[in-house]
């Protein structure tokens, strides 16, 4: 059986998603985030990097949250959850999820992580690069809500839900406690978030990480 080790809220989100909306029974193993259990030895066998999520597929071991969605939509195709191999729909799709992963995610790691950037101790410079990140996610957000406008469907890629969804929910999401402009309150983005919230795979997945409201 697959096994995600997890964190509630955490990149962890987006492969619990999929695995929701996949339907297939899987196993979720919560790490002590808390009390560092992503750093512990017996982790670090898993994710050298020490960082959440890992997911154990019979003898593979998989890290890094976009790799983990595309090998979970190879290899349970039925549900649908990427383009056809070859196609330039699935050439789009690769193009967001890594853009989703390699453009928007750092922008909100620097966000919430801002005293990596500074030497330790200058709380006046980790300020300034926070504020700076949240400027810079804003600007990636407007990217967002013009693809929604470009095609018009209800999801990222247009008329079909895929991995890229889940990926794109979570980011957001991550924008909630945002001073100057949410992902929610971008208007195309904003009622993209309450389709997302209205799957039951979602629900599901908010339910079993215990998550509070609001949920973006």
């Amino acid at each position: 059986m697959i096994q995600l080790h997890y964190f509630p809220s955490n990149a962890s989100m987006a492969p619990h998603i999929v695995l929701e909306e996949i339907g297939q029974p899987f196993e979720l193993k919560q790490v002590d985030r808390a009390n560092n259990g992503h750093k512990s030895a017996e982790y670090l066998k898993l994710n050298p990097n020490g960082l959440i999520p890992v997911l154990v597929d019979g003898d593979m071991v998989l890290y890094e949250t976009a790799a983990i969605l595309l090998h979970l939509a190879d290899t349970h195709p039925a549900a649908g959850l990427l383009p056809a191999l070859g196609t330039a729909e699935r050439a789009q799709a690769y193009k967001w999820l890594i853009w989703l992963t390699n453009t928007l995610q750092p922008a909100l790691i620097a966000y919430f992580y801002p005293d990596r950037w500074v030497k330790a101790g200058n709380t006046e410079g980790a300020a300034e690069v926070q504020a700076a990140a949240e400027a810079r996610v804003v600007e990636l957000l407007a990217q967002v809500e013009a693809q929604l406008a470009s095609h018009g469907g209800p999801w990222l890629l247009g008329a079909d839900y895929s991995a890229a969804d889940a990926m794109a929910f979570m980011l957001c999401r991550w924008t909630r406690g945002f001073a100057s402009r949410p992902a929610r309150d971008f208007p195309l983005i904003g009622a993209y978030l309450q389709r997302m919230l209205a799957r039951p795979a979602l629900q599901r997945m908010l339910a079993t990480e215990a998550l509070p409201q609001p949920w973006v």
